[in-house]
């Protein structure tokens, strides 16, 4: 595991527009954002949720309950294209930019599945300074009609990483407000908390403010600033006519850097574009924890404990997990052996019972256990009685 580092060092949040629908435009804007904010010293720099391709706020998709339009398929089919294959070439050029800065990178991306390419997820990638991703988080729970064009993800990037700087994890808009997934990052010792963002709110300054005190960690939050300027003009003609519906800018921003006591080390930004950077102090976590130290002592690991599952993909068991637990029931000496040894045990439920062993909640529990083979033969039709 990589040394702590005791002291301080700057970090910087890009606020600006993607090149929408534009994958090459968002990703050489990225690099060069991520230039302008190592030159002026950050050692993390993290950007917006959804910055590569952009988060297409304010667009349908043409899609209402029970119908979908063919042009609202043809936009889906656009952002597709132009969304992120993991890994893949504009994973290996972020990669080398943060190699070639020396930085540690997290990009907000739309990512394609490399296998079907009709599923995006709305994804952040932490590349470190020698360029390694060191961490892929799909979005656990898309947002309202985000779901129409991202899939959900899974628990494989809900981790921290280890780092020199501390440790680091993230988590992307909404699920900031899902509090386990949040508990599942304290448990790991998070030090900086990654929170990009598309939610423009002035209530959005709370949720990360709560989370710096939470979670007694520095809490980066990055969004972009976007205008209807910024969106190409070959859209159709129905999201021309949404966006000449919608405000401008279409989001106003409001990336901040916060504190583990909740105060603010630098921004927020508001109505412009631009590089908020601030300084961590790392031993400032350690005070703040000094009187809530969230899963520590003030935790209750008696009365409450929290499971995640990690499966990559799916919830369903893969084959080679399968065949181990075949293996498991089926494969000692007796027919049964993993039976065998649970009916011999002891305990509650299975061999012998012990008055002092039973579970008070559960006192009958199982009843009893028969080996009798049930008789599935047809019914004999009943007789019928004869009236006198």
């Amino acid at each position: 595991m990589p040394s702590r580092q005791e002291a301080g060092f700057d970090v910087a949040v890009v606020q600006d527009a993607s090149v929408v629908l534009d994958r090459e435009g968002s990703l050489e804007k990225t690099i060069a954002l991520a230039r302008e904010a190592a030159g002026a010293g950050a050692r993390l720099v993290l950007f917006p949720e959804a910055f590569i391709p952009g988060y297409p706020r304010g667009l349908s998709f043409g899609a209402i309950v029970g119908s979908r339009s063919t042009e609202g398929r043809a936009l889906f089919r656009r952002y597709a294209e132009n969304a992120v294959v993991v890994p893949g070439p504009e994973t290996e050029r972020l990669s080398a930019a943060a190699a070639e800065l020396g930085i540690h990178l997290a990009v907000g991306v739309v990512e394609r599945d490399a296998v079907t390419a009709g599923t995006l997820y709305c994804t952040l990638l932490l590349f470190g300074p020698d360029g390694a991703l060191l961490n892929q988080h799909r979005k656990l729970k898309p947002t309202a009609s985000e779901r129409l064009i991202w899939g959900e993800g899974d628990g494989s990037g809900l981790r921290t990483v280890p780092t020199e700087l501390g440790s680091i994890g993230g988590l992307i808009c909404w699920e900031n407000m899902m509090p386990l997934p949040r508990m599942a990052l304290y448990q790991q010792g998070i030090d900086l908390y990654l929170a990009p963002t598309a939610d423009a709110r002035e209530s959005w300054q709370a949720t990360i403010r709560h989370i710096a005190l939470e979670g007694r960690c520095y809490v980066l939050s990055a969004n972009q600033f976007v205008t209807k300027a910024d969106y190409p003009a070959d859209l159709g003609k129905a999201s021309q006519r949404e966006l000449a519906d919608a405000p401008d800018p279409l989001c106003r921003g409001g990336s901040a850097i916060v504190g583990p006591l909740g105060d603010y080390v630098a921004g927020p930004l508001w109505d412009e574009a631009g590089i908020v950077c601030g300084r961590i102090e790392p031993g400032a976590a350690v005070e703040a924890r000094f009187d809530f130290d969230v899963v520590g002592h003030y935790s209750r690991p008696d009365l409450f404990h929290l499971g995640v599952n990690p499966t990559v993909g799916s919830a369903f068991p893969t084959w080679d997990e399968i065949e181990a637990l075949d293996d498991f029931i089926f494969g000692g000496p007796g027919p049964f052996p993993f039976l065998d040894a649970l009916a011999n045990a002891p305990g509650p439920f299975f061999g012998p019972p012990d008055d002092e062993d039973l579970d008070p909640f559960f006192p009958t529990f199982p009843a009893q256990w028969s080996e009798k083979k049930p008789d599935w033969s047809p019914a004999k039709p009943a007789k019928r009685r004869r009236r006198k």
